[in-house]
């Protein structure tokens, strides 16, 4: 039985990168163009506060296809902190048209899923093709690090409603996530940020990692686990009595390489870890694309249609991009310098690349904003 679902797997793995290959064949990298730097005017689309009034917009995702409550082209939201602004608490998720219209399209009750903790919808957020979303949960009881425990991964339907929770000792803080989805099979990347954090009282631990979901998503059913492996590993964190924690955020997969590049907050750089569909082992730390420059606290990180990355600065409200081949920075956007202080620190998180522009969530004005 093993051996067929591992046979099984493997050539579900097989499928999946070559529709994800022929996606990408048409795909012409512009190396040598700047994404972000023609882009110069930014505008306010709509509030990201639903109705019970959550704020701190973290997570930001693309609805890939239209099924139930959700609308193909629509940006999904999740809030972290509550009406009451405690970290680690806030339960919604809402959607926003392109032109600003905006809806509730979940609230989760933390007494109806199985998350250790409860229930604070973190930056890790992805919705599939399939119609599901996965979101992850990094709950506190008062909105301190002190009390923050290890969360889950909750997946919700087309129309809202919590249908599955996925709790396991390698998820422990899940903080940002990606997804490669082939239809049929998904592998969804995140990255965990409490491993020793919590106990280490702030001070830095070299505890944080990236694990790779493989999960089954085929005939309408919900998304099963099917194998696991954590192929990032000692990655810096610690608490912050105001970011909450600190730690390995925001992850973006190449497909023309198949390269996950992830956010290494504290250590200032952008490491890459190849090979991340079918890696068997951690990379550790990954190799470095690029450190220091603009960069100043990287928290989001998209990949931009011509394949270089865009990192959003928690510490002074600048968007900045990277070319990965060439290893070198290309251009930085002010997107906010209000918050802080300084000027624009804790203001930007999540961010997504479309061909108009950049989608990027704001928490100092609880606001969703494109750069164009």
């Amino acid at each position: 039985m093993k051996q067929n679902r591992a046979l099984s797997m493997r050539g579900g793995l097989a499928a999946m990168t070559a529709l994800i290959v022929a996606a990408s064949g048409a795909t012409v990298r512009a190396a040598d163009r700047s994404f972000i730097g023609p882009l110069n005017a930014n505008t306010t689309l709509s509030t990201t506060i639903p109705p019970n009034g959550d704020v701190n917009p973290y997570g930001i995702t693309l609805v890939p296809r239209t099924t139930g409550k959700l609308v193909e082209g629509h940006i999904l939201i999740s809030n972290f902190n509550d009406g009451a602004n405690l970290q680690g608490t806030g339960t919604t998720i809402v959607e926003i048209s392109p032109s600003g219209n905006l809806r509730q399209y979940a609230r989760i009750d933390a007494n109806k899923v199985n998350c250790p903790g409860g229930v604070g919808l973190t930056t890790a957020l992805a919705a599939l093709d399939s119609g599901f979303v996965i979101v992850g949960s990094l709950p506190t009881t008062d909105g301190t690090s002190a009390t923050a425990e290890a969360g889950c991964l909750i997946v919700l339907n087309s129309n809202g409603d919590v249908v599955e929770t996925f709790t396991a000792p390698y998820i422990n803080g899940p903080w940002d996530m990606t997804v490669a989805d082939g239809g049929q099979f998904a592998a969804l990347f995140f990255t965990n940020v409490l491993n020793g954090t919590v106990a280490a009282g702030g001070n830095v631990v070299n505890g944080g990692t990236v694990v790779r979901l493989i999960l089954e998503t085929a005939n309408g059913q919900k998304p099963r686990v099917i194998d696991h492996t954590v192929i990032g590993s000692g990655f810096r964190e610690r608490t912050d009595a105001a970011a909450l924690v600190i730690g390995p955020t925001g992850v973006a997969f190449d497909d023309e390489t198949g390269t996950l590049f992830v956010a290494d907050s504290l250590e200032n750089r952008i490491a890459a870890i190849p090979f991340a569909l079918f890696r068997r082992d951690s990379a550790g730390r990954g190799l470095t694309v690029f450190r220091g420059g603009a960069l100043n606290d990287p928290l989001g990180l998209a990949l931009t249609p011509n394949h270089h990355l865009i990192a959003a600065n928690g510490d002074d409200g600048y968007i900045v991009e990277v070319d990965p081949f060439s290893g070198r920075q290309v251009a930085k956007q002010l997107a906010d310098d209000s918050g802080g202080p300084p000027p624009g620190g804790g203001a930007l998180f999540g961010l997504i690349a479309v061909n108009e522009g950049v989608y990027y969530v704001d928490d100092a004005t609880n606001t969703l904003n494109l750069l164009h």
